[in-house]
């Protein structure tokens, strides 16, 4: 997997890749067709590139944006975890406990003062206490865990600045 990063980092991208890379991050439901009319190809060459960009893992993958307060889980909360000690085992037990959870939409390895930062959501208070409780005060060599709870988001983009 480190050589396909690698591979993908040294792809260079054309105008018109980045013009399809751009229609696609806007509506990923678009159209072949559509694609190449807005970039200017036609629809065999622009299908090609985007097939390209897929296997070099430019494009990971499709996916529809679900609204979470539509779907009952409206609370965000941004925790901070600080391990105990910062070594290879401890991060990688850390990050597999944390990838098999649902609830935790994102997760980084940090610098700073703390080793990572995760985004859950939830249905509410109880729901995240029961999922601090349960899962998250659980893992071994956990040092400290804040919690931040977000009043209202502000912008929300997965449109990457081509």
């Amino acid at each position: 997997m480190e050589r396909k990063l690698a591979e993908t980092a040294k792809t260079p991208l054309s105008a018109v890749d980045r013009k399809i890379l751009g229609a696609l991050q806007e509506d990923g439901r678009m159209t072949i067709q559509a694609i190449a009319d807005r970039v200017g190809l036609s629809a065999s060459p622009c299908l090609r590139r985007i097939r390209q960009m897929e296997q070099a893992g430019i494009i990971s993958g499709y996916s529809a944006s679900v609204d979470q307060k539509a779907v009952g889980l409206p609370v965000s909360v941004f925790i901070s975890i600080k391990l105990e000690r910062q070594r290879a085992a401890e991060l990688d037990a850390f990050s597999a406990a944390i990838d098999r959870w649902p609830e935790v939409m994102e997760c980084y390895l940090m610098t700073g003062q703390f080793d990572f930062l995760l985004r859950v959501v939830c249905a509410d208070l109880q729901a995240y206490e029961q999922f601090l409780r349960e899962r998250l005060t659980q893992i071994a060599g956990v040092a400290s865990i804040e919690s931040s709870f977000s009043l209202g988001q502000v912008k929300q983009s997965r449109v990457l600045p081509l």
